[in-house]
């Protein structure tokens, strides 16, 4: 081989340029020629070449020329495309496109039935143009000289004999014996007195006859000789008799390719099939009126997915894309583009289908855009990521907004398609844009098929704005008032539940579940039931994990006396909420009571009620010595025999010569107002009629008289005393005021004389609302 190479192309290298390389050699029935498989060197496209030694086959010489002149000469569709021819002394090339022998597809019987009839119909129409408008005779049609194109059409060759019954000196005559095999196909009348007699008969007759040899060949595989001839093994019942008329032994009786073909190609004839008829409606197509459409549409619905797929790639999905796209094909025809479009390769499909796809998405036919968006499953694991991103989506975003329903729904649908091939950039901005205008569509089902669209691709949402557009999204499907939608935005929150937090779910997602759970539709009810327990297992599982408190441990007590409290309950005291802040409160204001105590002989304590006085002590936490006593006087409850006069003359008594005018605003700053509290109010009852105390007498109580005298060496103050701590009208002495406020304190201790009968005080109404008297105004808030 590589020796036979290179003789080649030492050959050509002295010989006329011609522009091909050769490669492989082809396997070929018995020929005069050997085939190789070659390449065009300007554009490497595939070629096939036949070779011809004119050294070895010097008799066959006139053989190889007429094949080549003919091949020139004789154009039809179904003939082989000659490309270049070059002749020398030493041998002869024919570049054609590139060819496969029909036998092999015979051989490993790969064509259906339907397939062998369609190629048969090829032929038949070649040799028709050949006896009819060529008025010539092939003289040697058999299976070795048919090849498929790359097409997967069926092309004639084996031109060697190939004359014209015009030509009185044909070289049939005289050349149709040498034919290689020529014994096994010859017409019988032929056989028998030569090669003259085809003078004497019908034209056809000899082609007549050596295409039923072809047509058994075909179905079987193989032609062995005339016994064979007639018989109908394989053949497809509806060729029989014309079959056999072809074979007739007798050449008048023959009927001719010619009649042949027409009779196939009539109403429920052997070629009347919509594969045929496919390929004879495709080339004018777009020229077809609107019935010739339609019924050749139909003839696209019937084919079966055994069609030669070659031929469907290379001639009928080329004319079916200008068809759709130009030529008014609709959708019909675009279904089958999608069904050829199955049997390609990914190069192939970039290459012839993708341009296409990606103009028809900016059509304004809506029919051919829900077709594209309906294909889309078919084409998209085949479309560049870069094409869907950059080209076909921006077109395809414009049936979010269009007026048809339909197209809006399908393009919906048509997300879920695209998204694993749309940038996440793309994803998070254009493309929710247009879902949110969606989710508020006037159509629910469109609604509805929003809502499902956005469970489905919550996976493919930028993590940081997916919890907000989802729980946005469902939440409002919510409350659609179409049951569908609420049902289908219970669902979506089930199989999303993963998307959100622990915070999300308990605060803004259950919230928002709990009216579905008596939702009108049971269907509803349902879901939100199982939706509900999706979240709060979620819940509960998050709850577990979290500790018991957060707040921080109580402090451990380092004294028996007891620290006042602000706000933190001790750990006796957090019983319920109110008992502790109650308790905190009181003993806030207990903390701040009396100055002076002492223990009586008799083992009674007595408190004088007093208010902070102006003494040389350091200054003591805010609260006073009048706090304790009218807390004592609100909460705690004297005995039956206490003798109680009012507070206001004892106030005077004490604090009529005071000059501490600067613990005035102290004082104020520890009450506050308090004008609103309740717990601070005096009592408004007129104090009852006591007996006469004993005079004085110091029974162990504190030297008050000794505190007063030294007040009472002090310069008065200049200043007037706040209202409500002036003198009596009635003038009583401070001492007396002061045995009785002593008494009252220290009843418990002291005896009562019988015969002393007391003068009746009026009860004095304390104003708690502030006055604004100057510097020391604060004053009256307390009282």
């Amino acid at each position: 081989m590589e020796f036979f190479k290179s003789a080649v192309a030492s050959a050509i290298s002295k010989g006329p340029s011609f522009p091909y390389t050769f490669g492989d050699q082809v396997d070929v029935d018995t020929s005069i020629w050997t085939l190789y498989n070659g390449t065009k060197r300007e554009d490497g496209s595939p070629c096939s070449i036949f070779s011809f030694d004119v050294t070895a086959n010097k008799s066959r010489l006139p053989m190889a020329k007429n094949a080549v002149r003919k091949l020139r000469t004789l154009r039809h569709p179904g003939v082989i495309k000659v490309l270049d021819t070059v002749e020398t002394e030493t041998y002869i090339y024919i570049a054609t496109e590139r060819l496969v022998p029909l036998r092999w597809h015979i051989k490993r019987k790969s064509m259906s039935t339907e397939t062998l009839k369609w190629g048969l119909f090829g032929v038949a129409q070649t040799v028709k143009f050949i006896n009819d408008e060529a008025s010539s005779v092939h003289g040697a049609l058999r299976v070795g000289s048919i090849y498929t194109s790359e097409s997967g059409e069926w092309r004639l060759g084996g031109f060697e004999v190939l004359s014209s019954m015009k030509d009185d000196e044909a070289i049939i005559y005289n050349y149709g014996s040498l034919v290689p095999d020529s014994g096994r196909y010859t017409p019988p009348e032929l056989a028998k007195s030569g090669w003259e007699t085809i003078k004497k008969n019908p034209l056809p007759a000899v082609d007549a006859y050596n295409f039923g040899t072809l047509i058994f060949e075909v179905f079987n595989g193989d032609f062995m000789g005339g016994d064979q001839a007639g018989q109908t093994k394989n053949i497809p019942p509806t060729m029989h008799s014309t079959y056999r008329r072809l074979v007739n032994s007798n050449p008048k009786a023959r009927v001719s390719v010619g009649a042949f073909l027409e009779q196939g190609r009539r109403n429920g004839g052997f070629f009347n099939t919509p594969l045929i008829k496919l390929t004879e409606g495709v080339d004018n197509l777009g020229m077809k009126s609107e019935e010739e459409r339609e019924e050749f549409l139909n003839d696209l619905d019937e084919l079966s997915d055994d069609f030669p797929e070659d031929y469907f790639k290379m001639k009928i999905l080329p004319e079916l894309l200008k068809s759709v796209e130009f030529g008014g094909g609709g959708p019909k025809v675009f279904g089958v583009v999608m069904k050829i479009s199955k049997k390609l390769t990914d190069d192939e499909f970039e290459s012839k289908v993708t341009p296409a796809v990606v103009r028809l998405f900016s059509s304004p036919d809506r029919a051919i855009r829900v077709s594209l968006l309906d294909n889309l499953p078919i084409m998209i694991d085949r479309l560049p990521q870069k094409v869907v991103n950059d080209k076909i989506f921006p077109q395809m975003v414009t049936g979010f907004t269009d007026v048809a329903p339909v197209v809006r729904e399908q393009t919906v649908k048509a997300v879920l398609t695209i998204i694993g091939k749309l940038s996440d950039r793309t994803i998070n901005g254009e493309l929710l844009k247009y879902l949110a205008k969606t989710s508020n569509d006037e159509q629910p089902g469109i609604r509805t098929n929003t809502t499902i669209c956005l469970g489905k691709i919550a996976k493919n949402l930028g993590v940081s704005n997916r919890a907000k557009v989802l729980i946005a999204a469902f939440t409002r499907s919510l409350r659609d008032p179409f049951v569908h939608a609420r049902n289908a935005a219970l669902m979506a929150l089930a199989v999303t539940s993963d998307s959100f937090s622990e915070d999300d779910c308990a605060g803004r997602i259950l919230p928002a579940l709990c009216p579905s759970l008596i939702d009108k539709e049971k269907l509803v009810r349902d879901q939100a039931i199982k939706t509900m327990d999706i979240y709060m297992q979620r819940v509960r599982k998050f709850a577990a994990t979290m500790p018991d408190t957060v707040l921080p441990p109580p402090a451990t007590e380092t004294s028996a006396t007891p620290t006042p409290r602000m706000s933190t309950p001790q750990p006796s005291e957090a019983a319920s909420w109110t008992g502790w802040a109650i308790s905190s409160f009181t003993n806030k204001v207990s903390a701040a009571a009396g100055e002076i105590t002492s223990s009586v002989s008799n083992g009674a304590t007595n408190t004088p009620q007093t208010a902070s006085a102006p003494t040389s002590e350091p200054r003591r936490p805010p609260g006073t010595a009048s706090a304790s006593a009218l807390h004592r006087q609100a909460v705690a409850s004297p005995p039956a025999t206490s003798a109680r006069t009012s507070t206001s003359s004892n106030t005077n008594d004490y604090f009529q010569d005071s000059t501490a005018a600067d613990e005035d605003n102290d004082a104020d700053d520890a009450w506050g107002n308090m004008g609103e509290d309740s717990f601070f109010d005096a009592p408004s009852e007129a104090p009852k009629p006591q007996a006469a105390a004993k005079p004085f007498d110091d029974d162990g109580e504190p030297d008050f008289a000794g505190w007063l005298a030294a007040q009472s060496g002090k310069k008065p103050s200049a200043k007037p005393l706040p209202k409500g701590l002036g003198k009596p009208a009635n003038g009583r002495p401070a001492a007396a005021s002061r045995v009785a406020t002593t008494g009252s304190i220290g009843s418990g201790a002291k005896k009562t004389l019988p015969a002393a009968k007391p003068k009746p005080v009026a009860a004095k109404k304390i104003d708690t609302a502030p006055k604004e008297t100057g510097e020391e105004d604060g004053w009256g808030d307390g009282w």
